[in-house]
């Protein structure tokens, strides 16, 4: 397999060969990394089918990388080819491949025998993207869609047990259906590639032209075209409704959500005022829970185990934690000065809210120019509201809303409406000006969601999913304004987010246990024969143990992370490295404590942490100064590898 360094999604990638565990866990990791319009695997589904969803998921995903990502068509045609011949071989005596995403495959295509034809049909569409960028006719593009998205329903029908011809002709109206919607959602997004999948006999039928939608002329020629092309789809959508019905009781409501999922697509863009060609509609947390709502709502009447149903939201109201302010005339004339004293506005709330929290954030970023270090403010801001509404005092409810109310405020700024709170502003001008990923934000709210639900982890693989969520997104967010060129740098700055994290799990382990969660894996806590009420201190020996396993853990990382300090641009390093100095100090301090995380609040003074600030700005000057020395210092006992509690426990 040709290497493709450019991918986004190799950075986490197994080297080839590697097996077949290692393989899935990569494809696990993808599938929950991943911002989709629903998630890839729903908790609803069979737990058996799981694994199995994330593989096809991760063939999926990267086939559509190849294609789309890559830029230089050629060069995708050839990447596309060389995929074709690694999937061929999986199905050849004595053969296999050695790309991770295909090992991962292989033990799907074995255990549930599914043909190749459906894995080359979606390469063909990929293909075809490459070559095609306009259609003439409906049936040009629908014989697109055969390619591009009935091989998706089919191969699901295969792991869901179903070969029959008559779920694949139901599936293939929906697969159509889907991609449909997509199309018409994204008709913004796929003019900056210079595709148009809109008939072009359509678009003379309601007197346009191909010119009126490459400017994106929006009139109400426009709106009539929408509103025939969503006509027709909502047709297909209910041509393969029946679906539903034929499938088992345990997979029915995954199947639905697709199908209602698309219709909600054809539902936003036409609350959007169906102007996609200057905006892309998307699916907001609360329809997506309504749809959640709708399907479980159906298993109960079908007399199933009834499940708690989800309160509609109204989203008029401001997030907890979140200030409302009246929003502002916008006209055509607007200067450029009011805009630009709202931006400086905006800017200076943020410095409030960061300084006012205290956190050893704000006193690192005085080592960042100007730019910089308030766009590190607008994401500690927009952050610490969001973690201020799953931690302050209220209702679940109350909260859920407080978390749907900033998805939404999130979503209008990224489309440029930024009056529905102070931050805003510096938000969206941050996340436009250094190039954030979008999808970090939306992956730190899931998180905490998360905390609003979820009490404990069984594993720590699941608490990972968490740390992912909750600070991993702040490393990769911070690392698109810290400035980086290398592709290893993510998965660095994913580590020491975790790093920082599992610090902050150990030093909180009572707090946290008096708000209900619990955050070390209760895989653990059996191991060292713990319960979790003995989080509440004093230490005892078991304890103490355990929390020493954790703190190897959190060192790992750590280590592993650190070189992420030779990847950031030059002028952000004294700021990352007073950041994993403070807290890897914080964590040997624990250490020095031997674990008493329980007679007082273990912590850093102010006179520390600027010290750290002034260390590592008079060492800037210097060659190589930031090279290995960031880590704190650990007292002489604790320093051997792997530590002596992970020694006795891995015997």
């Amino acid at each position: 397999m040709l290497a493709t360094p450019e991918l986004e999604i190799a950075r986490n990638l197994p080297p080839e060969g590697c097996a077949p565990a290692k393989a899935q866990r990569y494809t696990r990791w993808l599938a929950r990394h991943h911002y989709e319009n629903f998630s890839v695997v729903s908790w609803l589904l069979p737990r058996r089918l799981h694994q199995h969803f994330y593989n096809v998921y991760a063939y999926c995903r990267w086939s559509d990388d190849l294609g789309d990502e890559i830029g230089d068509p050629a060069r995708a045609l050839e990447l596309l080819d060389a995929w074709e011949h690694e999937l061929r071989s999986i199905y050849l005596p004595g053969r296999g491949p050695s790309h991770a995403v295909l090992i991962a495959l292989a033990e799907t295509i074995r255990a549930i025998d599914i043909p190749v034809q459906p894995f080359c049909d979606l390469l063909s569409a990929f293909r075809q993207d490459q070559r095609v960028h306009r259609y003439a006719t409906w049936d040009d593009v629908l014989g697109y869609c055969v390619y591009s998205a009935n091989p998706v329903g089919r191969l699901v029908l295969y792991l869901c047990g179903y070969r029959d011809e008559e779920r694949q002709r139901l599936s293939d109206f929906t697969c159509t259906a889907l991609q449909l919607a997509n199309f018409w959602q994204d008709v913004s997004r796929d003019l900056e590639k210079d595709r148009i999948y809109i008939p072009l006999d359509a678009i003379a039928e309601h007197g346009l032209s191909e010119d009126d939608i490459m400017n994106r002329r929006f009139d109400t020629r426009y709106v009539r075209l929408m509103k025939s092309l969503i006509a027709r789809t909502r047709e297909l959508f209910a041509a393969g409704l029946p679906l539903v019905e034929g499938a088992d009781a345990s997979l029915r409501i995954d199947i639905e959500l697709f199908s209602r999922g698309g219709l909600s697509v054809l539902d936003a863009v036409e609350a959007s005022g169906y102007d996609t060609l200057n905006h892309r509609p998307a699916l907001t947390r609360a329809t997506k829970i309504r749809l959640l709502g709708r399907a479980l709502g159906q298993k109960m009447a079908s007399h199933l185990k009834a499940f708690p149903g989800t309160p509609s939201r109204d989203v008029s109201q401001p997030p907890a934690g979140a200030e409302e302010i009246p929003a502002e005339e916008h006209s055509r004339g607007l200067g450029l000065s009011a805009g630009a004293n709202r931006l400086r506005a905006s800017y200076a709330e943020c410095s409030r809210i960061a300084r006012a929290a205290r956190s050893s954030f704000y006193l690192a970023f005085f080592g960042l120019r100007t730019e910089k270090r308030n766009a590190l403010c607008a994401l500690y801001a927009f952050m610490r509201l969001v973690d201020n509404v799953s931690d302050e005092p209220g209702d679940i409810e109350s909260k859920r809303r407080g978390l749907a109310r900033w998805r939404a405020l999130l979503d209008e700024a990224i489309a440029g409406r930024t009056e529905g709170h102070p931050i805003l502003p510096a938000l969206a001008d941050t996340i436009s000006r250094f190039q954030v990923p979008t999808r970090y934000f939306h992956d730190l709210i899931l998180g905490a969601e998360m905390d609003l639900t979820v009490s404990s982890y069984a594993t720590f693989d699941r608490l990972s999913e968490y740390c992912y969520r909750v600070a991993g997104t702040v490393g990769l967010t911070c690392l698109h304004v810290f400035g980086f060129r290398d592709a290893k740098a993510p998965d660095l700055a994913e580590r020491l987010g975790l790093a920082f994290q599992l610090t902050n799990i150990i030093r909180d382990v009572r707090g946290d246990l008096e708000m209900g969660r619990v955050y070390i894996p209760q895989e653990d806590l059996e191991r060292f024969g713990c319960r979790a009420e003995d989080l509440r201190g004093p230490v005892s020996p078991q304890l103490r143990d355990l929390l020493e396993f954790e703190a190897e853990r959190a060192w790992q990382f750590y280590r592993e992370g650190a070189p992420l300090l030779g990847h950031v641009d030059a002028d952000s390093r004294a700021t990352l490295w007073s950041l994993v100095r403070t807290y890897s100090s914080l964590l040997a301090r624990i250490e020095e404590r031997d674990f008493d995380v329980f007679s007082s609040r273990v912590s850093l003074s102010g006179a520390e942490k600027l010290q750290y600030v002034l260390t590592a700005g008079i060492s800037g000057g210097g060659s190589g100064w930031w090279k290995g020395d960031a880590l704190a210092k650990r007292s002489g006992d604790r320093r051997r590898s792997g530590g002596a509690v992970l020694r006795r426990r891995a015997g």
